[in-house]
């Protein structure tokens, strides 16, 4: 009965040995098909930077000593980032001397009105950054700011010569308000200051302008 039970173990044994050995091996993880993929050239689509401001505005110039006047000027203007701008800016109006012609013989002009344009580079800050609300259900994107710079103004009087671009200083404050991406809003108040010789006395003038205008950003 030993002798039968060893040898049912050994056959046993190499049953189970030449199972282990024919048995099929199991796939592993490697990917079967590899895609043949033909990566293709994509142009991204190219966005205005919408950095550049281009406008006109309208409004009133009150320059010392000779009352005030109609203002138009054109602006050019360059955002270096949400908060910081540059702008350059050409305008003209129309000067006056009608109170000097009623105390002097012949007034201070060669003619009783004459051309005054200015033009200067600023820089802004937008201190407020903000909205602005029309009903309920609409807001409109607005900016608080203050602006500086310098440039000259070409005042003419009848001499021709002493009274000819004078070296000034602008500053003051606007707001700004936002109706599309594209489209905005402006009202401005600077103050432009030079001198200026009238009567034989170099002095200081203080000359404040108040503006309303449109600009298109691109």
């Amino acid at each position: 009965m030993r002798i039968l039970a060893v040898a049912f173990a050994l056959a046993a044994a190499s049953s189970w040995s030449a199972a282990q050995t024919t048995a099929p091996q199991q796939p592993g993880n490697d990917q079967v098909i590899q895609p043949q993929v033909e990566r293709r050239e994509v142009k991204l689509p190219k966005y205005p930077s919408k950095d550049f401001e281009i406008g006109g505005y309208l409004g009133t110039y009150a320059m010392q000593n000779f009352g005030s006047s109609l203002v138009a000027g054109v602006r050019l203007g360059y955002h270096i980032s949400e908060d910081i701008f540059v702008q350059a800016v050409y305008a003209q109006t129309k000067v006056s001397d009608e109170n000097f012609r009623q105390i002097l013989p012949g007034g201070i002009f060669a003619h009783p009105e004459e051309t005054l344009t200015y033009y200067n580079l600023s820089a802004g800050y937008n201190i407020l950054p903000g909205e602005v609300f029309w009903g309920r259900n609409t807001a409109f994107a607005s900016a608080l700011y203050v602006i500086a710079g310098i440039g000259n103004t070409n005042f003419i009087a009848s001499d021709k010569v002493n009274h000819r671009n004078r070296q000034t200083i602008n500053y003051g404050a606007g707001i700004r308000v936002l109706f599309h991406d594209r489209f905005s809003v402006q009202m401005d108040m600077r103050q432009h200051i030079f001198d200026l010789d009238i009567l034989g006395q170099n002095q200081s003038t203080k000359n404040l302008e108040w503006t309303g205008g449109v600009s298109f950003y691109f």
